[in-house]
Parts: structure tokens; sequence; C-alpha cells
């Protein structure tokens, strides 16, 4: 009976013991890498993984890994097999996921193919190649509506296509004729305050290569991606409502 009196308070002890000392396994850790490597920027959280002795360290949303003392660092990807599992992309996916209905869609045109209930959003350089491809790919994707955000990052020449777009008449057509058909548009001009709030937004956002994909979910995908993974992420996202 007196030791059942007292469990609350063990446990509760217990409990506060283990939290000091992930604390100051935290603040070790923490010390140890931003110390001994300053250019690794401010460390913003510290967590063990499920591999024992084994620390996440992130800095924004880059991803390490760490000894329990901060003697090693690993820049890398960590699989689970057991599972089949890239813990390091899915711990990314979720640091970069983006709140779909916060884009600022009125700095995008809209293309729309069928009924266009599916959604996605892409950040595109009208001077890149995996976008001209993934462009073309898309092309097979029925039932859907893209936001297109014009994101010049390449080139001097990135701009002024992307205001030529942007200023276009039809800028749907003018995409689709430079991106498909490689028919450079034509000289156009008007206020183009959208393009540079989409490199404000992309640089709050770390988006740092097109194109640059972004599903109702939040979820996002850099690089150029085909048709066939396109409908994928449709239907598991269509399975998980």
């Amino acid at each position: 009976m007196q030791a059942t009196k007292f469990l609350p308070a063990l446990l509760a002890f217990a409990a506060l013991t283990c939290s000091f000392g992930a604390s100051a396994q935290d603040a070790e850790i923490r010390k140890s890498l931003e110390q001994r490597i300053p250019q690794l920027g401010k460390v913003d959280e510290v967590v063990a993984t499920p591999m024992k002795g084994l620390y996440e360290v992130r800095v924004g949303t880059d991803v390490f890994y760490t000894d329990a003392k901060g003697n090693y660092l690993i820049q890398g990807e960590l699989i689970d097999t057991k599972a089949r599992r890239n813990l390091t992309e899915d711990r990314i996916n979720k640091l970069t996921a983006m709140d779909f209905s916060a884009l600022p869609v009125k700095d995008a045109f809209t293309i729309v193919r069928g009924n266009g209930k599916r959604k996605l959003a892409v950040f595109e350089d009208p001077n890149c190649g995996y976008c001209k491809r993934f462009e073309k790919d898309l092309q097979n994707v029925d039932n859907v509506t893209v936001y297109l955000f014009l994101y010049p990052i390449l080139s001097p020449d990135s701009a002024e296509k992307s205001r030529n777009i942007w200023c276009a008449k039809d800028r749907v057509a003018a995409w689709h004729d430079l991106m498909v058909r490689d028919k450079t548009p034509e000289a156009a001009s008007c206020d183009t305050g959208a393009l540079q709030r989409n490199l404000a937004f992309g640089k709050k956002h770390k988006i740092t290569g097109t194109p640059t994909v972004l599903f109702a979910d939040g979820t996002r995908v850099p690089g150029a991606i085909g048709a066939e993974d396109i409908e994928k992420r449709f239907a598991e996202l269509a399975s998980a409502k």
C-alpha cells in the first residue's frame, strides 16, 4: 500500500528526470556543433531517431544526423529497411509542406482541363528544360486545375520571357506556345509586380529549383515528374479523404 501511495510521485519524478536528460543532451549536441561547425548555422531542433544513438539535427528545413555527443555529423538519408521507408525524405516532406489554400494564386495564371476538380500548383522558369519536359507530360493529365507561377530564376532572359508571357493577352496560350511548341512569346509589357512577389515567396519557402510541384495536401515535389506519377499522387490523395 505504501509503495502504491507514492507511485504517482515516482512516475512524475522519472518523467522529469528523462526530460532533463534529453534537454541536457540536446544542449550538448547544439553546443558541440555550433562551436565546431559555425557555418552550419543555428540548430533549430534536435530529436532522437528510431536508430539507437543517432539524433536528427534540423537547421531550417535541412536535416543532418549526429551521435549523442555531437562528435560526428552525417549528411545523407536514413532508410528504415524493415518498413521500406526513407525517413529523411518523409521528414523533409513534412518540413517543406505548405498550406495550399494560402498560395497567392492572384500571382499565378490558371490552366483548367476537363472538370478541373483535381488541383496542383507549379513554379516554373520558361528557360528550364525540365519544365518543358514536365509541361509536355502534363498535357496527358485531365480533369485538373493548374496554378502556374512564373518563377524566373535561371537568367535575365528568363525574366524577359516571363514578362512577355505574363503580359500576353492569352497567358495560357503564350505559355504553351513556348513550353510545348518552342515558340518564343511576343514582346509585351504590363505591371510585373506578380513576378517579383513570386520570387520573394519562393525565397521565403526555399523553392530553389524548377519545376517545383505542390499538391493540395501541401506536399511538394522538386523536379519534373511524369503524368503517371501525378496520377498516382492524385489517387493517393483521393483515397486519403
